[in-house]
Protein backbone atom coordinates (compact mmCIF):
# COMPACT_ATOMS: atom_id res chain seq x y z
CA UNK A 1 0.00 0.00 0.00
CA UNK A 2 1.34 3.21 -0.65
CA UNK A 3 0.03 6.81 0.64
CA UNK A 4 0.57 9.86 -0.69
CA UNK A 5 -0.36 13.19 1.09
CA UNK A 6 -1.47 16.73 -0.24
CA UNK A 7 -1.48 20.51 1.71
CA UNK A 8 -2.39 22.87 -0.64
CA UNK A 9 -3.11 26.82 -0.08
CA UNK A 10 -6.98 25.30 0.46
CA UNK A 11 -7.26 21.63 0.76
CA UNK A 12 -5.28 19.39 2.87
CA UNK A 13 -5.53 15.93 1.41
CA UNK A 14 -4.67 11.84 2.08
CA UNK A 15 -4.69 9.00 -0.08
CA UNK A 16 -3.73 5.16 -0.70
CA UNK A 17 -3.58 3.04 -3.67
CA UNK A 18 -2.12 -0.54 -4.04
CA UNK A 19 0.49 -1.81 -6.70
CA UNK A 20 -2.21 -1.45 -9.00
CA UNK A 21 -3.16 1.80 -8.64
CA UNK A 22 -6.46 0.77 -7.28
CA UNK A 23 -7.66 3.26 -5.01
CA UNK A 24 -7.84 2.30 -1.57
CA UNK A 25 -8.56 5.53 0.82
CA UNK A 26 -9.18 8.93 -0.56
CA UNK A 27 -10.17 12.02 1.42
CA UNK A 28 -9.82 15.56 1.70
CA UNK A 29 -10.47 18.16 4.03
CA UNK A 30 -10.95 22.17 2.71
CA UNK A 31 -9.20 24.89 4.86
CA UNK A 32 -11.82 27.28 6.16
CA UNK A 33 -12.14 30.84 4.87
CA UNK A 34 -14.08 33.64 7.01
CA UNK A 35 -17.15 34.72 4.69
CA UNK A 36 -16.07 37.99 2.66
CA UNK A 37 -12.63 36.87 2.79
CA UNK A 38 -10.69 35.96 -0.94
CA UNK A 39 -8.47 33.50 0.60
CA UNK A 40 -5.87 32.50 3.63
CA UNK A 41 -2.50 33.94 4.65
CA UNK A 42 -0.19 30.85 4.67
CA UNK A 43 0.08 30.85 8.18
CA UNK A 44 -3.29 30.48 8.84
CA UNK A 45 -2.97 27.52 5.82
CA UNK A 46 -0.87 26.06 7.94
CA UNK A 47 -2.73 26.04 10.95
CA UNK A 48 -5.61 24.43 9.59
CA UNK A 49 -3.49 21.69 8.08
CA UNK A 50 -2.17 21.08 11.83
CA UNK A 51 -5.70 20.71 12.77
CA UNK A 52 -6.91 18.09 9.54
CA UNK A 53 -4.43 15.95 8.62
CA UNK A 54 -4.46 14.08 12.21
CA UNK A 55 -8.40 13.34 11.63
CA UNK A 56 -7.30 11.98 8.07
CA UNK A 57 -4.54 9.76 9.10
CA UNK A 58 -6.79 8.42 11.29
CA UNK A 59 -9.67 7.65 9.14
CA UNK A 60 -7.13 6.19 6.99
CA UNK A 61 -5.96 3.84 9.76
CA UNK A 62 -9.73 2.87 10.45
CA UNK A 63 -10.56 1.84 6.83
CA UNK A 64 -7.41 0.03 5.84
CA UNK A 65 -6.34 -1.05 8.81
CA UNK A 66 -3.15 -3.76 9.10
CA UNK A 67 -2.18 -3.09 5.93
CA UNK A 68 1.82 -2.49 4.81
CA UNK A 69 2.89 1.09 3.80
CA UNK A 70 5.56 0.50 1.25
CA UNK A 71 6.13 3.72 0.62
CA UNK A 72 4.84 7.44 1.35
CA UNK A 73 5.09 10.33 -0.89
CA UNK A 74 4.09 14.00 -0.17
CA UNK A 75 3.75 17.73 -2.73
CA UNK A 76 6.96 19.54 -1.09
CA UNK A 77 7.00 22.41 -3.41
CA UNK A 78 4.27 24.02 -5.45
CA UNK A 79 6.17 23.53 -9.03
CA UNK A 80 9.80 21.23 -10.06
CA UNK A 81 11.39 24.40 -10.32
CA UNK A 82 14.46 25.70 -8.50
CA UNK A 83 12.82 28.25 -5.78
CA UNK A 84 9.51 26.87 -5.57
CA UNK A 85 8.46 27.08 -2.07
CA UNK A 86 5.55 27.31 0.00
CA UNK A 87 5.04 26.71 3.64
CA UNK A 88 1.76 25.20 3.65
CA UNK A 89 3.97 22.14 2.00
CA UNK A 90 5.91 21.82 4.88
CA UNK A 91 2.83 20.54 6.81
CA UNK A 92 2.49 17.48 4.41
CA UNK A 93 6.56 16.53 4.02
CA UNK A 94 6.40 16.28 7.66
CA UNK A 95 3.29 14.46 8.21
CA UNK A 96 4.99 12.24 5.39
CA UNK A 97 7.69 11.94 6.67
CA UNK A 98 7.04 11.10 10.16
CA UNK A 99 4.58 7.99 8.66
CA UNK A 100 7.37 7.22 6.44
CA UNK A 101 9.69 6.88 9.68
CA UNK A 102 7.08 4.81 11.67
CA UNK A 103 6.67 2.31 8.74
CA UNK A 104 9.90 2.49 7.91
CA UNK A 105 9.19 2.86 4.41
CA UNK A 106 11.05 5.27 1.61
CA UNK A 107 9.64 8.86 1.28
CA UNK A 108 9.75 10.15 -1.63
CA UNK A 109 8.83 14.04 -2.43
CA UNK A 110 7.48 15.44 -5.24
CA UNK A 111 5.75 18.86 -6.79
CA UNK A 112 2.15 19.55 -6.09
CA UNK A 113 2.07 19.90 -9.98
CA UNK A 114 3.44 16.82 -10.79
CA UNK A 115 0.61 15.57 -8.43
CA UNK A 116 -2.01 16.94 -10.34
CA UNK A 117 -0.53 15.53 -13.57
CA UNK A 118 -0.42 11.88 -12.16
CA UNK A 119 -3.88 12.19 -10.94
CA UNK A 120 -5.20 13.85 -13.94
CA UNK A 121 -4.24 10.67 -16.75
CA UNK A 122 -5.42 8.27 -14.16
CA UNK A 123 -8.53 9.58 -13.63
CA UNK A 124 -8.99 10.73 -17.14
CA UNK A 125 -8.13 6.69 -18.25
CA UNK A 126 -5.47 7.57 -20.78
CA UNK A 127 -2.10 6.54 -21.01
CA UNK A 128 0.32 9.41 -22.98
CA UNK A 129 3.73 9.98 -23.27
CA UNK A 130 4.22 13.57 -24.84
CA UNK A 131 0.99 16.21 -24.43
CA UNK A 132 0.35 19.48 -23.40
CA UNK A 133 -1.68 20.45 -20.36
CA UNK A 134 -3.47 23.20 -19.40
CA UNK A 135 -2.74 23.71 -15.24
CA UNK A 136 -6.43 26.25 -14.32
CA UNK A 137 -6.82 26.87 -10.71
CA UNK A 138 -6.68 29.81 -8.29
CA UNK A 139 -2.82 29.64 -7.87
CA UNK A 140 -1.59 28.92 -11.67
CA UNK A 141 -2.69 29.08 -15.09
CA UNK A 142 0.01 27.35 -17.28
CA UNK A 143 0.34 25.72 -20.42
CA UNK A 144 2.80 23.02 -20.47
CA UNK A 145 4.88 20.63 -22.68
CA UNK A 146 4.66 17.27 -20.87
CA UNK A 147 6.34 13.73 -21.57
CA UNK A 148 6.22 10.80 -19.19
CA UNK A 149 9.23 8.40 -18.98
CA UNK A 150 11.33 7.53 -16.34
CA UNK A 151 11.01 10.96 -15.22
CA UNK A 152 8.27 13.33 -15.89
CA UNK A 153 9.85 16.36 -17.83
CA UNK A 154 7.31 19.46 -17.38
CA UNK A 155 8.22 22.66 -19.63
CA UNK A 156 5.71 25.74 -19.85
CA UNK A 157 5.42 27.27 -23.06
CA UNK A 158 1.96 29.47 -21.99
CA UNK A 159 0.58 31.33 -19.26
CA UNK A 160 -1.34 34.06 -17.61
CA UNK A 161 0.35 37.36 -17.43
CA UNK A 162 -1.77 38.89 -14.66
CA UNK A 163 -4.68 36.81 -12.98
CA UNK A 164 -4.80 33.09 -13.00
CA UNK A 165 -8.40 31.90 -13.92
CA UNK A 166 -9.29 30.68 -10.52
CA UNK A 167 -8.64 34.57 -9.25
CA UNK A 168 -10.87 35.75 -11.98
CA UNK A 169 -13.72 33.09 -11.23
CA UNK A 170 -13.02 33.37 -7.24
CA UNK A 171 -13.38 37.23 -7.38
CA UNK A 172 -16.29 37.54 -9.04
CA UNK A 173 -17.95 34.96 -6.72
CA UNK A 174 -17.13 37.20 -3.97
CA UNK A 175 -18.40 40.52 -5.58
CA UNK A 176 -21.28 38.26 -6.25
CA UNK A 177 -21.69 37.21 -2.51
CA UNK A 178 -20.98 34.10 -3.03
CA UNK A 179 -18.45 31.49 -0.30
CA UNK A 180 -14.82 31.59 -1.07
CA UNK A 181 -13.44 29.47 -3.25
CA UNK A 182 -16.31 30.32 -5.47
CA UNK A 183 -15.84 27.62 -8.20
CA UNK A 184 -18.79 25.40 -7.46
CA UNK A 185 -20.99 28.25 -6.09
CA UNK A 186 -20.20 30.21 -9.53
CA UNK A 187 -20.71 27.19 -11.79
CA UNK A 188 -24.28 26.26 -9.86
CA UNK A 189 -25.74 30.04 -10.27
CA UNK A 190 -24.80 30.09 -14.09
CA UNK A 191 -27.63 26.91 -14.40
CA UNK A 192 -30.00 29.25 -14.14
CA UNK A 193 -28.86 31.84 -16.89
CA UNK A 194 -31.63 32.73 -19.52
CA UNK A 195 -28.76 34.72 -21.07
CA UNK A 196 -24.87 35.39 -20.71
CA UNK A 197 -23.13 38.80 -20.19
CA UNK A 198 -20.29 39.62 -23.44
CA UNK A 199 -17.40 39.10 -20.87
CA UNK A 200 -14.22 40.45 -23.38
CA UNK A 201 -11.14 37.93 -24.16
CA UNK A 202 -7.76 38.60 -23.97
CA UNK A 203 -5.89 36.38 -25.78
CA UNK A 204 -2.32 36.71 -27.46
CA UNK A 205 -0.65 33.74 -28.77
CA UNK A 206 0.44 31.50 -25.84
CA UNK A 207 -0.19 34.23 -23.37
CA UNK A 208 -4.09 34.72 -21.52
CA UNK A 209 -4.87 37.76 -19.42
CA UNK A 210 -7.53 37.90 -17.04
CA UNK A 211 -7.10 41.85 -15.52
CA UNK A 212 -9.20 43.12 -17.98
CA UNK A 213 -12.16 40.49 -18.01
CA UNK A 214 -12.00 40.96 -14.28
CA UNK A 215 -12.38 44.21 -14.11
CA UNK A 216 -14.82 44.64 -16.80
CA UNK A 217 -16.84 42.34 -14.90
CA UNK A 218 -16.91 44.33 -11.85
CA UNK A 219 -18.18 46.99 -13.20
CA UNK A 220 -21.05 45.16 -14.78
CA UNK A 221 -21.89 43.99 -11.10
CA UNK A 222 -21.46 47.99 -9.87
CA UNK A 223 -24.09 48.71 -12.40
CA UNK A 224 -26.68 46.28 -11.36
CA UNK A 225 -28.27 46.22 -14.92
CA UNK A 226 -27.17 42.25 -15.30
CA UNK A 227 -28.31 39.45 -13.02
CA UNK A 228 -25.98 37.51 -11.33
CA UNK A 229 -26.61 33.88 -13.39
CA UNK A 230 -26.06 35.90 -16.51
CA UNK A 231 -22.54 37.16 -15.16
CA UNK A 232 -21.75 34.09 -13.69
CA UNK A 233 -22.38 32.10 -17.23
CA UNK A 234 -20.71 35.27 -18.84
CA UNK A 235 -17.70 34.20 -16.89
CA UNK A 236 -17.68 30.35 -17.51
CA UNK A 237 -17.66 31.45 -21.32
CA UNK A 238 -15.24 33.74 -21.25
CA UNK A 239 -12.90 31.41 -19.41
CA UNK A 240 -13.66 28.77 -21.90
CA UNK A 241 -12.75 30.87 -24.70
CA UNK A 242 -9.30 32.10 -23.29
CA UNK A 243 -8.20 29.10 -22.54
CA UNK A 244 -9.83 27.50 -26.67
CA UNK A 245 -7.70 29.88 -27.93
CA UNK A 246 -4.41 29.52 -25.72
CA UNK A 247 -4.86 25.29 -27.36
CA UNK A 248 -5.31 26.31 -30.47
CA UNK A 249 -2.71 28.72 -30.84
CA UNK A 250 -0.22 26.25 -29.34
CA UNK A 251 -1.44 23.35 -31.89
CA UNK A 252 -0.90 26.19 -34.99
CA UNK A 253 2.79 26.36 -33.13
CA UNK A 254 3.19 22.73 -33.77
CA UNK A 255 3.26 21.87 -30.45
CA UNK A 256 1.78 18.69 -29.30
CA UNK A 257 -1.62 18.25 -30.31
CA UNK A 258 -2.81 16.42 -27.04
CA UNK A 259 -4.18 18.06 -24.57
CA UNK A 260 -5.11 17.31 -20.84
CA UNK A 261 -6.74 19.85 -18.69
CA UNK A 262 -6.28 20.08 -14.91
CA UNK A 263 -6.61 21.66 -11.88
CA UNK A 264 -9.99 23.14 -9.86
CA UNK A 265 -11.09 25.09 -12.74
CA UNK A 266 -11.39 21.73 -14.89
CA UNK A 267 -14.05 20.39 -12.66
CA UNK A 268 -16.06 22.80 -14.09
CA UNK A 269 -19.15 21.28 -16.41
CA UNK A 270 -19.57 24.45 -18.76
CA UNK A 271 -16.26 24.71 -19.37
CA UNK A 272 -15.35 21.06 -20.24
CA UNK A 273 -18.33 20.44 -22.67
CA UNK A 274 -17.21 23.72 -24.42
CA UNK A 275 -13.92 22.89 -24.78
CA UNK A 276 -14.86 19.03 -25.63
CA UNK A 277 -17.10 20.28 -28.27
CA UNK A 278 -15.04 22.86 -29.79
CA UNK A 279 -11.61 20.63 -29.83
CA UNK A 280 -13.02 17.01 -30.33
CA UNK A 281 -10.33 14.19 -30.01
CA UNK A 282 -7.01 14.00 -28.40
CA UNK A 283 -8.34 15.91 -25.53
CA UNK A 284 -9.14 14.63 -21.74
CA UNK A 285 -9.93 16.17 -18.43
CA UNK A 286 -8.89 15.31 -15.19
CA UNK A 287 -12.40 13.33 -13.29
CA UNK A 288 -14.03 16.42 -11.57
CA UNK A 289 -13.17 14.39 -8.31
CA UNK A 290 -9.80 14.44 -8.95
CA UNK A 291 -9.18 17.79 -11.49
CA UNK A 292 -9.21 19.89 -8.09
CA UNK A 293 -6.34 19.31 -5.52
CA UNK A 294 -6.09 15.69 -4.02
CA UNK A 295 -3.36 13.41 -3.27
CA UNK A 296 -4.26 10.27 -5.00
CA UNK A 297 -1.00 11.49 -7.70
CA UNK A 298 1.00 11.34 -4.65
CA UNK A 299 0.26 7.93 -3.93
CA UNK A 300 0.06 6.76 -7.29
CA UNK A 301 3.69 8.26 -7.30
CA UNK A 302 4.68 6.39 -4.29
CA UNK A 303 3.67 3.14 -6.05
CA UNK A 304 5.48 4.00 -9.61
CA UNK A 305 8.52 4.71 -8.19
CA UNK A 306 9.11 1.86 -5.83
CA UNK A 307 7.79 -0.68 -8.50
CA UNK A 308 10.54 0.92 -10.65
CA UNK A 309 12.77 -0.24 -8.13
CA UNK A 310 11.46 -3.52 -7.41
CA UNK A 311 12.24 -4.19 -10.96
CA UNK A 312 15.54 -3.37 -11.03
CA UNK A 313 16.91 -4.98 -8.32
Amino acid sequence: MFYGVDTSCYTTSLAAVDDQGLLLYEDRKMLSVPEGKRGLRQSEAVFGHLQNLPALFEGASKELGEKRISAVCASVRPRPVDGSYMPVFTVGESFGRAAAAIARAPFLPLSHQEAHLLAALWSAGVKWDDFLALHMSGGTTELLAVSMGHDISIREVGASSDLHVGQFIDRTGVSLGLPFPAGPHLEALARGADDALNVPVSVHGLSVSFSGPESFVSRAIKSGLHSPAAIARGVERAVAESLLRMVVSAREMGLPKRILFMGGVAANSFIREYLLAKLGVDTAFASPRFAGDNAAGCALYAARKTLEVSKNL
